[in-house]
């Protein structure tokens, strides 16, 4: 299944592996204002597609800013594993605008995949008032406390229209660092989380596929390790029958991930703005939100449009995470979460 097969656990050095202070100290490193000649270009051109329907707003160029979206890419994706662009005009644009503009730099990034079983290729992050302890409530739809985790697909974009009252703080860890950690300190539970592990898909079952994935947090491979953990879905999945139980050693080795992201001498916290952009990898990068109290007037709750990107380029993974875990785009990247007779479609609203 991995590397972890052929040797026991060993820690890796690469780009990935940071520690949170660290990045906080080097901005540079991963910020990116904008200057007024990329605004205009996107301005301009998301302008001209806002009538387009999104699904059909092609790769036009973007001659002022493609050379920065190459560079942005390929350190998300090879590099450190996340970057943040600041300075999107959103306050001034209408909602159309700023989807047009936000979904033209997500083709300059990968493909676009769905992000539910509704087939939603654009997500809205936004509070609906629904409850985070139900079986089948994702955390996006609420404002509560999202623990660390990842996606389902290369790369996690949000565009942030509007911030909450209180709270909503945007966190990251290294997942590459976290596995170090665990391998120096105990390394039979990293080893414990390279076993398979139980997982609900909320309902959100693609063909032939069981109603739970059973995958491992850590998959060795290559000289780096693949990272995909949602406890969460985890806890969801004990009460259902058929998956079988995490064994005591992979609790327990839950909890230490947990202890450890939690660790500020690991993780970086990030107050992400109105018109900031956050790129982050999935494979590398575990992500997390802190609760938050919204504004009592729906014109300005809290407002993240979301992107979930393929990347044929992207770096290289087990055979796992495409052929049982989840299905695989033309390119053979993680295909997100389709479910069998939904078209792909993208809302201009939270639903």
């Amino acid at each position: 299944m991995n590397d972890i097969h052929n040797a026991g656990p060993a820690p890796v050095e690469t780009p990935q592996c940071w520690y949170g202070p660290d990045m906080a100290s080097k901005p540079e490193l991963w910020t990116h204002e904008l200057a007024p000649d990329e605004i205009t270009e996107i301005e301009a051109a998301a302008a001209r597609l806002e009538e387009v329907p999104i699904l059909e707003i092609a790769c036009e160029p973007l001659p002022q800013l493609a050379e920065r979206l190459d560079r942005i890419r390929q350190e998300v994706l090879h590099g450190i594993g996340f970057q943040v662009i600041r300075g999107l005009p959103v306050g001034a644009w209408p909602l159309r605008r700023a989807a047009a503009a936000f979904w033209l730099l997500g083709l300059h990034l990968g493909e676009a995949v769905s992000q539910n079983g509704k087939g939603h290729v654009l997500g809205h992050v936004r509070d609906l008032g629904l409850d985070y302890t139900r079986p089948d409530t994702r955390g996006y739809q609420t404002n509560a406390r999202l623990p660390y985790h990842t996606d389902e697909s290369d790369l996690a974009c949000l565009l942030c229209l509007r911030t909450a009252r209180e709270g909503g703080l945007s966190s990251l860890v290294s997942s590459v660092t976290i596995w170090n950690e665990m391998v120096r300190r105990r390394p039979d539970l990293a080893a414990a989380l390279c076993q398979p592990i139980a997982r609900t898909r909320w309902g959100e079952v693609p063909e032939g596929r069981k109603p739970w994935a059973e995958v491992p947090v850590f998959l060795p491979w290559r000289g780096n390790v693949v990272t995909t953990y949602v406890r969460s879905a985890v806890e969801k999945a004990r009460p259902m029958p058929g998956p079988p139980e995490p064994s005591a050693l992979q609790t327990e080795a839950m909890d230490t991930i947990d202890t450890l992201v939690a660790d500020p001498a690991l993780h970086l916290d990030m107050v992400l703005e109105e018109g900031d952009l956050q790129i982050v990898s999935n494979h590398r990068i575990l992500h997390s939100r802190t609760a938050y109290v919204d504004w009592d007037d729906p014109a300005q709750k809290r407002h993240m449009l979301r992107l979930w990107l393929a990347c044929a380029d992207g770096p290289d993974l087990p055979p796992l995470m495409t052929e049982e875990y989840q299905e695989a785009t033309a390119s053979g990247r993680p295909n997100g979460i389709r479910v069998p007779g939904v078209p792909l479609s993208a809302p201009l609203s939270a639903k």
